[in-house]
């Protein structure tokens, strides 16, 4: 039995929220409208565009096939948003942009409405007919309307939508649906089965495929003509399709220069790519966003001689981090956990010049961690020369919380986050979307520093924002050189390099604990976080953390959690499988994870403590938001610590270890780390050659376009 890998559920990995400013549904809710807000300006920005396809000309074969389907679609002959970036333009300075009027963020509504009970019952009936789980009815109807019955009906492919839903499994449905009308060639099944490659697809990280990366899947799922699928995906609105220009192209075009002035330019070669809508909506404002960032000029809030004396006073990392800042909009910051201290003092710095400084982090704990540091920052400035901001928000944020309004600033008359300067923390954890908004959120003139180690696993969501940007090179970068102390700095260190070095650890800091099979890595892993850390290290039960690669397996998150919950608090589970004083991982919104407790259950629904605060979580959305926490799978952890950790490798989660799992997993650890080891030498052979599985994302093509490199 192998371990199932983080990538077959739904993500639930990333950053928490501040719950304590309302419901728990409202915040995730109300950063659901702000990017739904967001996307409908872009929609209408784009609308306004009259430009047409500028390239693909001599294109042959299906790409052409795709690129004239998408000039048939703009010259009217059906209704489709698909679009297709024209070449990048020749590079010249960047005027000043001027900044469109946002609106505010709405005001989160108190929850989803519930789809109505006849129209529930309607595709209740429609499942049963067709063989398919009735239990699928509520969340069919909420997927499709009142109108679900009838679009089922229609199309039974159109399943597919419904999270967790398979091809064959719609296949079966709609054999018995249509009977005879049924089969394979059938346009409506290619179609659906497109969405849903793109779909898979976005869960994995791309935020568009390669036009053949899809048509071999669709060839994979039985569909006789992937092309024929392609176009009539396109055609119907279902997918954009885009061509990128190819680096070597670009290069061997600008070498021309005037050469190639007043005879016939050679085509550029293009990549042909396809996405769904709202990814590559979001990846275009993203770049629009930070091009104005970058070409913008930062507000003159203090004086060169003021920035000049707030670098002097700082130690080495921390004084470039503050001069690059001074002289740009966008600044990108790497280190690890120690390497936090530089934004810190960077943030003081600008607050005591004057600045409306904020920074976020992606969960309530790194929150947490990084007010402490700038409280010891802070508290080395002479109090003379701190501005008095007494009535101002806390500068210590959450991303969620800052985009849904929940904490942070707030924003000015024209929608824009009521600040100067923003350091964003866990930068790799920023999806394309969430990145989106927050890029577009910002004043003219505010600066925008980017921090992260470029080490850990990337964002839960579509895109790897932070490693593209890295890679493009648009802005200045400045790499910490602060290491992370003791054993575990020393070890982790290494890995991020390639090496699993033995360390010395004479208090006990790193500790290997070999096993045979699943079963003996449960009972050992158990043994540590009830008995030997506590006994040994002087860490609580509590206060460990146990991570391990998946959630499925006989050593996954499940298993290790009820054979935890058996011994530090059994109970028979009366509230939906939970008691109170389990330690529970509760997802607001997909992506995002926040450790909790329970503390009781009523009518209202499920009652935790999360980060200090109360969360209710209404019965029926325990089952899909809320899991035991005593162990996590390390997308889960990502952006926390704990004082010790517990990471378990079974035998068969060997395939699913990766360079970035073992830093992240083994870098949660505060002061004692714990390996239940039982992958031999799978894990050294992970940490030198298997490396994150790379992501298809356009965001550099669209950097290229806007803002020169840097040099």
């Amino acid at each position: 039995m192998s371990t199932e890998p983080e990538t077959t559920e739904t993500p639930e990995a990333g950053a928490g929220a501040d719950d304590a400013a309302g419901s728990d549904r409202s915040e995730a809710e109300a950063e659901l409208a702000a990017q739904q807000v967001e996307r409908e300006r872009i929609e209408r920005r784009k609308a306004e565009k009259e430009a047409p396809i500028a390239s693909g000309a001599k294109l042959s074969g299906t790409a052409a096939d795709l690129l004239a389907a998408v000039r048939a679609v703009e010259s009217g002959q059906k209704p489709s948003p698909a679009s297709s970036e024209p070449a990048p333009a020749p590079r010249r300075p960047a005027a000043e942009p001027v900044r469109a009027p946002q609106p505010s963020v709405p005001v989160a509504p108190a929850g989803p409405a519930a789809p109505a009970r006849e129209a529930v019952e309607s595709v209740r009936a429609v499942l049963a007919e067709g063989g398919a789980p009735e239990t699928l009815a509520p969340q069919v109807a909420t997927v499709l309307g009142e109108r679900a019955e009838g679009e089922l009906r229609a199309d039974p492919w159109q399943l597919l939508r419904v999270s967790g839903v398979r091809p064959e499994q719609a296949d079966g449905f709609a054999r018995a649906l249509l009977g005879a009308e049924c089969g394979p060639d059938d346009e409506r099944r290619a179609r659906a089965v497109t969405v849903w490659l793109l779909e898979q697809a976005a869960l994995a990280g791309h935020t568009a495929l390669e036009l053949p990366a899809l048509t071999t899947a669709l060839a994979q799922r039985s569909v006789p003509d992937p092309d024929a699928a392609v176009q009539s995906a396109i055609a119907e609105g279902e997918a954009l399709v885009f061509q990128d220009a190819l680096d070597d192209a670009t290069s061997v075009q600008e070498a021309k220069g005037e050469e190639a002035e007043g005879e016939e330019a050679e085509e550029r070669p293009v990549r042909v790519l396809l996405g769904l809508e709202r990814y590559a909506l979001a990846e275009e404002s993203l770049a629009d966003g930070l091009a104005r960032v970058i070409n913008s000029v930062p507000k003159e809030d203090g004086s060169a001689a003021d920035w000049e004396r707030a670098a002097a006073s700082a130690t080495r990392s921390a004084a470039e981090l503050i001069n690059a800042v001074a002289g740009h909009g966008l600044v990108l910051h790497t280190g690890g956990e120690a390497s936090r201290a530089e934004p810190a003092a960077l943030v003081a710095a600008a607050r005591t010049l004057g600045l409306r400084a904020y920074a976020a982090a992606h969960t309530p704990d790194g929150r947490r961690r990084f007010a402490a540091l700038l409280a010891d920052v802070g508290g080395a400035v002479p109090e003379g020369d701190m501005p008095a901001q007494e009535d101002a928000p806390p500068a210590v944020v959450t991303v969620a919380g800052l985009l849904s309004g929940a904490e942070g600033p707030g924003r000015d008359a024209d929608g824009a986050l009521d600040l100067d300067l923003l350091v964003v923390l866990d930068a790799p954890q920023l999806d394309v979307e969430a990145a989106a908004v927050l890029a577009e959120s910002l004043p003219d003139g505010a600066r925008l520093v980017l921090s992260g180690d470029p080490g850990v696993l990337w964002s839960a969501g579509p895109g790897r924002v932070f490693a593209d940007l890295l890679a493009a090179r648009v802005c200045p970068q400045v790499a910490s050189r602060t290491p992370d102390p003791g054993p575990l700095g020393e070890l982790v260190s290494g890995i991020g390099i390639g090496e699993l070095n033995q360390v010395d650890a004479p208090g006990k800091e790193v500790v290997i604990v070999p096993v045979r099979d699943a079963g003996e890595a449960v009972h050992r892993t158990v043994q540590l976080v009830a008995d030997s850390v506590p006994r040994a290290i002087g860490v609580p039960a509590e206060q460990t953390q146990v991570i391990t690669p998946g959630h499925g397996g006989a050593a996954g998150t499940r298993a290790l959690n009820a054979a935890l919950k058996e011994r530090l608090n059994p109970g028979p589970g009366r509230f939906g499988g939970f008691d109170p004083g389990d330690r529970v991982a509760y997802s607001p919104a997909p992506g995002r994870t926040v450790p909790g407790r329970v503390v009781t259950a009523d009518a209202d629904g499920l009652h935790l403590e999360c980060a200090g605060a109360p969360v209710v979580v209404p019965k029926e959305r325990v089952e899909q938001s809320v899991r035991h926490g005593w162990a996590l799978t390390a997308h889960q952890a990502v952006g926390q610590r704990w004082p010790a950790a517990v990471v378990v490798l079974p035998g068969d989660a060997a395939q699913s270890l990766s360079r970035p799992w073992v830093y992240t997993a083994f870098g949660r650890a505060e002061r004692h780390l714990s390996v239940v080891h039982g992958v031999e030498q799978a894990l050294p052979r992970a940490v030198a050659e298997v490396f994150a599985k790379p992501r298809t994302t356009r965001l550099p093509a669209l950097l290229k376009a806007q803002v020169p490199t840097a040099g």
